[in-house]
């Protein structure tokens, strides 16, 4: 296989020629409600080539090996098309050759369980989730796992062999107390680890079905300005989404307006604030120590004491604006091209407990974990999964339809807390760009305390 690739590579007619070969094992077990929706067990290879020529990228995608030195061919003619009617020729920033075989250090590997086994464990928590209630109308139960050996080559001489275990579950239960309210609770876990991840995770079923049933008679929570904490799970994902997606530089060249804020020295939080993307954290999800262009993944501090002091970058992105590269070009498989993506982001720890930040609230809103939310350009919204009403310096009651909304800018400026407690949190989805999804990420964050945070209801 090493030879078959290199032999292509050097006949390659182009300026620069990289492959990506893959092979990879996937299962997969889903129960909605009393019935089994998904069980499955599959294995695929494929691979993509990807030359530069005259400036321009080419493009063939193969599953077949014997294919391989046909589709050199083929990119590279697409190549030269694209070069002809581009007037930006594409140049890639320099970095060292490397060769190395990165392998998995599993416990307890998955791909020696039984696709049985992993049904029965599902099982087990989705009836869990069923009878723990009456008022527990529904449940999903979701286990995934695969591995996946990536090998990397290219024309400057690097030749990598890199595994990438993944393993997730998702609980779900969702509560109606006959009417029209119906509420939701969860818990979404993913690692680069063994099968021990999705063992005894009973409690966690039984917990998130009766917070289903605790948010039936929570209160609306009263729309408003707040001072708000945000639990490490719905920092991160704020972090993640509202200002993460900002630091990948190929965002920035398709918009000017956000290019001139995201300028390097610009401060946009208290000297508390720092924000890293740590290229790499065994262990956590999709974490390996290179990027899908064969660079070393880094950590790279994104906000330094307040102020942006870098941005993530691939090869072309950082040749573009003068800087090394950070190994943060990403593809989901590969019949993907890499792109700027994140790794895992997280706001590093502060000084403060939890306890100092509820001290000072009057009245204020503890928010928790995340459903999902939106940006657009600067603006975000978000859905807190629950929350509490803080009281003169304590957390009271449950709160439901949490939804915070605001700027970006004006809400890393707000930060005045931040915790001592970070947690880095990888969930079973993972993140969306440029028709990619889902990529495994994680993200992460203390408590942080927000002043004058936006809160609407549902």
């Amino acid at each position: 296989m090493e030879q078959n690739i290199k032999q292509a590579i050097a006949k390659s007619g182009a300026d620069y020629t990289e492959i990506r070969l893959e092979r990879a094992l996937r299962s997969q077990v889903l129960f909605q409600k009393d019935k089994l929706e998904n069980l499955e067990s599959s294995s695929e290879v494929g691979g993509i080539v990807r030359v530069l020529k005259d400036g321009g990228w080419g493009i063939a995608v193969f599953n077949n090996i014997s294919q391989l030195s046909d589709k050199v061919s083929e990119a590279t003619r697409a190549a030269s098309l694209v070069a002809a009617h581009s007037d930006a020729p594409v140049e890639l920033a320099e970095v060292p050759p490397v060769q190395e075989t990165v392998r998995a250090d599993l416990k307890n590997d998955f791909r020696s369980i039984p696709l049985q086994e992993k049904k029965e464990l599902a099982e087990t928590y989705n009836r869990i989730i069923l009878s723990h209630d009456k008022r527990i109308v529904s449940s999903q139960v979701r286990y995934t796992d695969s591995f996946r050996e990536v090998r990397f080559a290219n024309s400057e001489g690097t030749f990598l062999t890199q595994e990438i275990p993944d393993v997730t579950l998702l609980l779900v239960a969702v509560a109606s107390d006959g009417g029209a309210n119906i509420q939701q609770g969860f818990e979404s876990i993913g690692e680069a680890s063994g099968f021990d991840l999705v063992l005894g995770r009973e409690e966690e079923a039984r917990s998130i079905a009766q917070r289903a049933i605790d948010l039936l008679s929570a209160k609306p929570v009263d729309g408003g300005q707040y001072t708000t904490i945000l639990d490490p799970y719905l920092a991160g994902v704020f972090i993640h989404e509202a200002f993460g997606h900002f630091c990948e530089a190929d965002f920035l060249f398709k918009n000017e307006r956000l290019s001139k804020i995201m300028t390097l020295g610009t401060r946009f939080g208290g000297e508390m604030l720092n924000v890293v993307d740590d290229g790499y954290m065994p262990g956590l999800r999709g974490n390996i120590p290179y990027d899908d262009e064969g660079v070393a993944r880094a950590k790279t501090h994104l906000i330094t004491k307040g102020v942006l002091t870098s941005l993530l970058h691939s090869r072309e992105t950082a040749k573009k604006m003068g800087v090394a590269p950070t190994g943060n070009a990403r593809a989901i498989s590969y019949e993907h091209e890499p792109i700027v993506r994140m790794t895992n982001t997280y706001i590093e720890n502060g000084d403060h407990t939890f306890d100092e930040m509820l001290s000072e609230i009057d009245h204020g809103i503890y928010a928790i974990k995340a459903y999902g939310g939106q940006t657009v350009f600067e603006q975000f919204t978000f859905s807190a999964a629950y929350a509490y009403e803080i009281r003169n310096g304590e957390v009271g009651e449950m709160l439901k339809d949490v939804v915070l909304t605001g700027n970006l800018f004006e809400t890393l400026r707000s930060i005045d807390m931040i915790g001592n407690d970070q947690q880095v949190h990888g969930g079973s989805g993972g993140c969306g760009k440029g028709g990619q999804f889902p990529l495994p990420v994680t993200d992460g964050s203390p408590h942080i305390r927000i002043q004058n945070v936006t809160i609407g209801g549902k």
